[in-house]
């Protein structure tokens, strides 16, 4: 059979390269965390600290020289880790409970205050202690920082290897991923719903694209959308209840709006262009999309109660795949900047736009949760790969997985 729903095989993780940072880099010290009686565990330690060095805003001190390895904030001597630099001290460890569970305990400190900021006791399973890291990252984040963090989410994309076709979803850091759905046909175009329990996207296995929704937790999925013609680009809207779509059955194509089970089909735009690429305003007031109405790809917004559609994008020759910033404020895109065909980043409230990405061919930006990176796509020598750039430009990652042809990223909600 050349369709399978697979939620649960893994496949190699993508490796990140990071260049760049902030340059007001708050220094802090992750202490190994102790594990009682926890063997074969990986190391909690370890992946908080590439978390927090991912982001480009810390700056992870290396503390095998200290001669105190404390697991508790009482056990800090807050002179050693002054010594060393360190503003933030984390410490913790990981316990054995009764029936193969685990207790994951942490604090965090401030070492010029000499004050506890946090702690937290974590009751979980072992296979959920990759994502505690990930939990107890975000949280020293948005302490020191006062922003929210990302590090708890998922990002999917679309890994083609072999002749093959799979959609896969993996940590933010780009490990445990899961194929979800796997083809010899192309799968294109997944797309989050907002509470992260399901995913949109478009499958050729019947030979025309489709539209399927699919839940992540069961593996059930819906047609969503199989009309005459080509059924894509799903969207979803904020609070989930409807996705824009983008359908050819009764013309070229155009924007249409569906309710989540399928139902209630209603037309959007109605238009002789190529209309394509719908994404919801946060406010859910407004559709953007792109269209070659004025000749050239550029970006529009419409109604989402319907109405004409207005041209957003007026600087540079071709703009086309606008994704929102979760704030409103900004707008992602692909630009043809001289040629070269980047993500740029325009301010809505001024107009102003920002190149940030240095690919020659970089498709489909998709923001993090908390707004402040930016991934996407590129190709370097006939095969894809994913990279990610703050929104100021600064820090850039790339993403890769060898062997594979990776497409079409899109990063998830923040996990609860």
């Amino acid at each position: 059979m050349a369709f399978t729903i697979m939620p649960s095989i893994s496949h190699a993780a993508l490796e990140i390269e990071i260049s760049g940072g902030n340059a007001q880099q708050l220094p802090i010290a992750i202490v190994p965390f102790h594990q009682d009686n926890v063997k074969n565990q990986e190391n909690i330690a370890n992946i908080i600290s590439a978390d927090l060095r991912r982001s480009g805003m810390f700056r992870v001190l290396e503390t095998a020289g200290v001669a105190s390895q404390p697991n508790t904030m009482s056990q800090v001597k807050y002179a050693d880790w002054a010594a060393l630099q360190a503003q933030a001290i984390a410490v913790g460890k990981v316990e054995s409970l009764p029936g193969n569970r685990l207790k994951v305990s942490f604090q965090l400190g401030d070492v010029l205050k000499q004050t506890q900021l946090a702690g937290m006791d974590y009751n979980i399973t072992p296979n959920q202690l990759r994502m505690t890291a990930h939990k107890i990252a975000d949280v020293i984040y948005q302490k020191l920082t006062g922003e929210s963090a990302i590090f708890a989410s998922r990002i999917a994309y679309i890994n083609k290897s072999k002749g093959r076709y799979a959609l896969q979803v993996a940590d933010a850091d780009g490990v445990n991923p899961q194929t979800v759905v796997s083809s010899n046909e192309p799968i294109i175009s997944p797309a989050w719903s907002p509470d992260g329990s399901k995913i949109a996207y478009v499958s050729f296995e019947k030979k025309k694209p489709i539209i399927f929704v699919q839940s992540l937790m069961t593996g059930q999925r819906i047609t969503l959308a199989s009309f005459k013609g080509n059924n894509s680009a799903p969207a979803w809207s904020p609070d989930g209840s409807k996705l824009a779509i983008v359908l050819t059955h009764a013309a070229n194509s155009q924007l249409y709006l569906i309710n989540a089970d399928g139902s209630g089909l209603k037309q959007l735009t109605k238009s002789s262009a190529i209309d394509t690429e719908p994404v919801w305003s946060p406010d859910a007031k407004w559709v953007y999309f792109s269209s070659d109405r004025g000749g050239s790809p550029q970006i529009y917004k419409v109604s989402s109660l319907g109405g004409d559609a207005q041209r957003v994008t007026f600087d540079g020759p071709y703009n086309l795949s606008p994704r929102f910033s979760p704030d409103g404020k900004s707008l992602a895109m692909i630009r043809n900047d001289g040629g070269r065909f980047r993500v740029a980043l325009q301010n809505l409230a001024t107009g102003q736009v920002q190149i940030l990405s240095e690919g020659n061919q970089d498709e489909s930006p998709s923001f993090a949760p908390n707004g402040r990176v930016v991934l996407y796509a590129t190709r370097t020598g006939g095969r894809g790969s994913l990279a990610a750039v703050s929104a100021d430009g600064r820090v850039r990652q790339r993403l890769s997985e060898s062997g594979g042809d990776i497409r079409e990223p899109a990063w998830g909600p923040l996990l609860n």
